[in-house]
């Protein structure tokens, strides 16, 4: 799936367009829930996940990234959204949110949950809230 977003940039769920280093450096030295992820982890995560890529029409550069762990049909974890500091500014966050949830739709996913610190406004103008009900969902933390 290729999606022009803007005049000025496309969004992409082609793997072979992703740029592993650059998104590696984004997520591990600027992201702060992936602070110093190795590059390994990062490869594996890319390699077991849908993964959305936003380009620069011109130049083809990568200027920001998606990941989606789905099982295609009830759930999906939305996850790794960086827009680079270069590109920000432009609606590419809300327009990557809209393209996984658009994506995502036609196959019925029913429930696509996210985790975010700081981004509640971006998320929530594509329809995501906080929990109704936080007290069901728990969590199993390994470190």
């Amino acid at each position: 799936m290729t999606e022009t977003i803007t005049q000025d940039y496309d969004i992409s769920t082609d793997p072979a367009r992703l740029d592993p280093a650059r998104i590696h450096h984004w997520l591990s030295t600027d992201a702060y829930w992936a602070l110093g992820r190795s590059r390994a982890k990062q490869d594996a995560a890319i390699a077991a996940s849908l993964n959305f890529g936003v380009y620069e029409r011109s130049s083809g550069t990568q200027v920001g990234y998606a990941r989606v762990v789905t099982d295609h049909v009830t759930f999906a974890w939305l996850c790794d959204v960086y827009v680079a500091p270069v590109a920000r500014g432009r609606g590419l966050g809300v327009r990557l949110a809209e393209a996984v949830r658009d994506h995502l739709a036609p196959a019925g996913v029913g429930r696509i949950l996210l985790s975010t610190g700081d981004a509640h406004g971006v998320y929530g103008k594509v329809g995501f809230r906080e929990l109704e009900e936080p007290g069901k969902w728990m969590t199993l933390v390994n470190r």
